[in-house]
C-alpha cells in the first residue's frame, strides 16, 4: 500500500514537472507580450543614453512591443537601483547600470550593506567603453612619461579630475598612481562638461575622457589626447598611442563596461532571450555605426561573462579603495 502511495505521490510531481518545462519554455517563446521599461541610471543625452534609446528602438521593432526608457540618474546610482529592485523578475523592468555600479559601488557604501549583484541578476551587455588621457592643447607635457616624471618628482602637486568619488576616471588615476609609485591630487567634478572645460583651461591637469564625453572640447582645439589606456589603439584616434607603448607599463586598461540587468529572481529562459535579442541587435549595422562615433567596443557576454567580469572589476578596486579609504558613507 505504501509502495503504491509513493509510486501515485511521484507520478504526480513528475507530471507537474512535465507542464511547468514547457510553460516556462513557452514564456521565454513569446516574451515580451506586453510593453517593457528599461530604467538607467545615465542622464538623458549621455551616451549611455543615447546607445539606450536605438538599442531599444531595434529590441521594440524584434519584440513588436514598445520599450520606454525612464532616465533616474543621480545619488552614485541608487535612485535608479531603488526605483528598480523591488519590481517583479519577469523580465518586463530592465535596468541599466555600468561596471562601477556592479563593482565599486559596494565598496564606496560600506554603511549600506549593498551588494549590487547580490539584488540584480546581469541580463545582457551593451559596451564596453576605454578611456584616454587628456591634457590641456597648451601643456607642457608632450607624452604620458611627462606627465608620470612630474607626478613623481612633485607629489601631489600635479592634478587630475574626474565626475565624480569612485568614478572610473578617479580610479583609474588611482590605479596609474599605484603603477606608478605616485601621489597625485584629486578633483571630483559634479558635471563632465565642466570638467574637460577646466582641464583645456588649466584649472587642473589632465583626466581621463571618453570620445563622446570630451568631444566638443576636443574639437574646439581645448585638448588633446597623451595615450590611451586600452590594450590597443582606438581606430578613431589611431595617432594616440596606448599607455603601454608610450611608457612600457604593461596592462595599464581604464575602462568602463555598461549592461542590463533585471531583478535577482529572472526566469533563465526569459534571461537567455533577452540576451540573445540584446545581441542580435548590437549586430545591426545601425547600432555598430553609432558605436564607432563614440569608440564603444561592441561585448557580447553572457550573463555568467557578466557576471566574471563585474568580479574582476572588484578586485581591482577593492585595492584602491583600501589603499587610500576612499568612501562615500
Amino acid at each position: 500500500m505504501n509502495f503504491l502511495k509513493t509510486s501515485f505521490t511521484a507520478a504526480c510531481v513528475a507530471g507537474s514537472m512535465a507542464w511547468a518545462l514547457p510553460a516556462a519554455a513557452q514564456q521565454a517563446a513569446t516574451f515580451p507580450t506586453k510593453p517593457v521599461n528599461i530604467v538607467t541610471a545615465f542622464a538623458a543625452g549621455s551616451g549611455p543614453d543615447a546607445v539606450l534609446r536605438q538599442v531599444s528602438e531595434k529590441l521594440s521593432k524584434l519584440w513588436n512591443q514598445p520599450v520606454t526608457i525612464t532616465n533616474k540618474p543621480g545619488g552614485g546610482g541608487f535612485i535608479a537601483i531603488d526605483a528598480t529592485q523591488r519590481m517583479p523578475a519577469d523580465g518586463y523592468t530592465l535596468l541599466q547600470l555600468d561596471s562601477e555600479h556592479l563593482s565599486a559601488l559596494p565598496l564606496l557604501y560600506k554603511s549600506k550593506n549593498f551588494v549590487t549583484l547580490n539584488t540584480f541578476d546581469p541580463v545582457a551587455p551593451l559596451f564596453r567603453t576605454p578611456f584616454l588621457v587628456a591634457v590641456a592643447t597648451d601643456s607642457k607635457w608632450q607624452n604620458m612619461k611627462d606627465l608620470i616624471a612630474a607626478a613623481k618628482s612633485e607629489p601631489n602637486k600635479v592634478s587630475y579630475g574626474s565626475w565624480g568619488i569612485g568614478s572610473p576616471g578617479h580610479l583609474g588615476g588611482e590605479q596609474l598612481e599605484l603603477l606608478t609609485s605616485s601621489e597625485m591630487t584629486h578633483v571630483a567634478y559634479r558635471e563632465v562638461s565642466q570638467l574637460f572645460t577646466s582641464v583645456g583651461a588649466g584649472d587642473i591637469q589632465w583626466s581621463f575622457a571618453s570620445i563622446p564625453s570630451s568631444q566638443g572640447v576636443f574639437k574646439a582645439g581645448k585638448i588633446r589626447y597623451l595615450a590611451v589606456a586600452a590594450a590597443k589603439r582606438l581606430p578613431q584616434m589611431p595617432e594616440v598611442p596606448t599607455v603601454t607603448e608610450a611608457t612600457g607599463f604593461a596592462g595599464f586598461d581604464v575602462n568602463s563596461f555598461v549592461v542590463l540587468v533585471s531583478p535577482k529572481g529572472l526566469p533563465s529562459d526569459v534571461k537567455a532571450k533577452i540576451n540573445a535579442d540584446v545581441l542580435k541587435v548590437l549586430a545591426d549595422p545601425d547600432v555598430k555605426a553609432r558605436y564607432n562615433t563614440f569608440a564603444f567596443e561592441t561585448i557580447t557576454w553572457s550573463p555568467d561573462e557578466i557576471r566574471k567580469n563585474a568580479d574582476v572589476k572588484s578586485k581591482i578596486y577593492d585595492q584602491l579603495v583600501k589603499r587610500k579609504n576612499i568612501s562615500l558613507d
